[in-house]
């Protein structure tokens, strides 16, 4: 019997409200989502480090507890970034549909950058100068030793958005495609997910009881235990695999993880760095409006990111 596929992939982008959106989804009767958001199986393009891959009978038992009434669904943020995902994702489940969650690319690299600093894929504190590593990291200089995925620090690519989108229409469709734009999220959350219930094809008049703030921004308490959970000693992390399953190493890992963050506000971001930003990505977010049919473009509004809107 051929195990169940998921119906629907949550591709991204990062900082967008994915995590928010998946708690929600999840809360749903008749979608199953599993715990874990995050489960990396396509995208071949992307150098992941010290983590490998699920084989694919480990990503299908993700899902084995789904009822069979229920659309199955699961994530990756990087799937959107990624180069082959689209592709990978439409040989594996032809009929999946496809939910896109995008937010102005300013303020997602800001958000990203800090996201990067909680995590280890990044050491450099200050966001302009992050930017400005950029063209060293391409050529494979300052990534830091615990970076997990280093393609993720070359900012500029990741809020590509259009190229990316073009990708999934290509493979599955633009029917298949739902954008969710973060702003609409942040003003009417629960339209936003009456919304996305219509285009899963499942009942939209079921909501949680509250729309709950998720994933915060977050700041690393201590640097020395973030390294330690990065690439613990080789004799204790043999005998942790040989003596503990799967998926609670995942689990106990998770939760090490978040005992090691705090909730923070982010710092501010240089005008000049808006300004610089607000240039560079114009052209781009023109060309998502007219990908969108809608006008988006006080995203890259001088006046308006003088006001830091």
């Amino acid at each position: 019997m051929r195990r169940r596929r998921p119906d629907f992939f949550m591709v991204g982008a990062p900082k967008s409200g994915t995590t928010a959106m998946y708690s929600y989804l999840r809360k749903h009767p008749d979608l199953y989502l599993p715990e874990r958001k995050e489960l990396r199986f396509f995208g071949s393009d992307l150098e992941i480090r010290d983590r490998p891959s699920l084989t694919s009978d480990e990503y299908l038992d993700y899902f084995r507890d789904a009822r069979p009434t229920q659309r199955i669904g699961t994530a990756y943020v990087w799937y959107l970034y990624s180069r082959n995902a689209a592709r990978e994702i439409a040989e594996f489940a032809p009929e999946a549909r496809i939910i896109a969650m995008l937010r102005n690319p300013i303020e997602m690299l800001h958000a990203l950058h800090g996201e990067h600093l909680s995590n280890g894929n990044e050491e450099i504190e200050d966001f302009t100068d992050a930017l400005d590593a950029e063209a060293d990291r391409r050529d494979g200089k300052r990534i830091p030793p615990h970076a997990h995925l280093p393609q993720a620090l070359w900012y500029s690519t990741v809020a590509r958005y259009t190229d990316q989108l073009e990708r999934y229409v290509a493979a599955f469709g633009r029917e298949r495609l739902h954008v969710i734009l973060y702003d609409d999220f942040a003003a009417d959350t629960p339209g936003t997910y009456a919304r996305t219930l219509r285009f899963l094809g499942v009942r939209d008049d079921l909501r949680p009881a509250s729309f709950d703030v998720v994933n915060a921004s977050k700041r690393i308490r201590s640097e020395g235990f973030r390294h330690f959970l990065s690439r613990p000693p080789e004799f204790p992390r043999r005998i942790i695999r040989r003596t503990v399953p799967g998926p609670l190493r995942r689990t106990l890992y998770e939760r090490a993880k978040a005992l090691n963050v705090r909730a923070a506000l982010r710092r501010p971001m240089a005008q000049e760095t808006r300004e610089r930003l607000t240039r560079q990505f114009n052209e781009e977010v023109e060309r998502l409006s007219a990908f969108l049919d809608r006008d988006i473009t006080q995203w890259t509004a001088i006046e308006a990111q003088r006001r830091g809107d």
